[in-house]
């Protein structure tokens, strides 16, 4: 099995912009979920303030990924708080989780990129607060996510049709570190 590449990680920034928007209005990268594609330019500045808030707040967040400082984006991953009221809102409420996020340039992905910084995120999480689960959740027809969360040693923990998908038959997948609380699972859904 080959090693992953070599990569830097940055915090997001609003001069990401181009770039990130090249990534999420990329139709290859949206092929299960072609809906969540994004179009507009104040969408992702709006995004990455949000991203960069993040870091902030919870001392965490999404990375951007490069080859090299300074390089071209290829993707972002990391964990985020969820399952909490908002912003600033404690990881002691019943809900926290981190969430674990990772999408990649098309030619990008098969590289183990999202593995690897998949790793560094989930150790990035446990430094803050080991004592909250880790999870993925994706939607089933996203064969590779899934592989991804299984190398990582998530376990699937839930699998019902994603509430509020434009397609009706999309199946949501939950994987997990460790088990769930019914708060936490009740959040992953919401």
């Amino acid at each position: 099995m080959g090693q992953a590449p070599d990569y830097v990680l940055d915090r997001p920034s609003t001069d990401d912009r181009d770039q990130f928007l090249t990534i999420d209005s990329d139709p290859r990268v949206w092929t299960h979920l072609p809906s969540g594609r994004l179009t507009d330019g104040e969408d992702a500045v709006a995004i990455l303030v949000r991203l960069a808030s993040q870091w902030e707040l919870d001392g965490i967040g999404p990375w951007m990924v490069r080859r090299v400082p300074g390089g071209e984006i290829l993707g972002y991953c990391g964990c985020s708080l969820r399952g909490v009221a908002g912003p600033g809102a404690s990881r002691r409420t019943p809900g926290a989780f981190w969430n674990l996020g990772y999408r990649f340039r098309p030619e990008a992905q098969g590289q183990g990129l999202a593995t690897a910084v998949s790793r560094d995120a989930i150790e990035a999480a446990a430094a803050v607060d080991p004592d909250l689960p880790v999870v993925a959740y994706l939607l089933e027809a996203n064969t590779a996510s899934a592989v991804v969360a299984r190398k990582l040693g998530f376990e699937l923990v839930h699998r019902a049709p994603d509430a509020g998908n434009p397609d009706p038959t999309a199946m949501r997948l939950v994987f997990a570190d460790r088990d769930l609380t019914a708060a936490q699972l009740d959040a992953t859904l919401a």
